[in-house]
């Protein structure tokens, strides 16, 4: 998974820096910013306990949600070309399904508490 966004991350860096000064600054940084926290974040993941890589897997699924939402934007926006986007949103994709299921894989391992299954 970690390597999978770090992949991804490679095939930013060079559209990141073609970019007009002002998206660049603006969309790209944010894109750039939650590209650092889903590596971040998967990389803390694999080291915590049980109950924290839940956690941890949950963040790093909202991040990779909102990676995509902005870079849609991005796209609309004509700040990446077509084939760039295709590129980075199946990159992005397959690390989503290969997060969402270890966070699914985890939750389902996890004996609930009080009677209620934790999702």
């Amino acid at each position: 998974m970690i390597e999978k966004t770090k992949n991804a991350y490679k095939l930013w860096i060079p559209i990141r820096r073609n970019m007009d000064r002002t998206e660049r600054f603006g969309i790209g940084e944010k894109i750039d910013s939650l590209f650092l926290t889903v590596m971040e974040t998967l990389r803390e993941a694999t080291y915590a306990s049980h109950e924290a890589k839940i956690a941890f897997l949950g963040k790093a699924v909202r991040a990779l949600d909102l990676l995509r939402f902005f870079l849609q934007i991005a796209w609309e926006i004509k700040c990446i070309a077509n084939t760039q986007y295709a590129s980075l949103g199946s990159a992005i994709e397959e690390a989503g399904r290969m997060v969402g299921g270890w966070r699914k894989g985890l939750v389902a391992k996890t004996p609930p508490k009080g009677g209620e299954r934790k999702e």
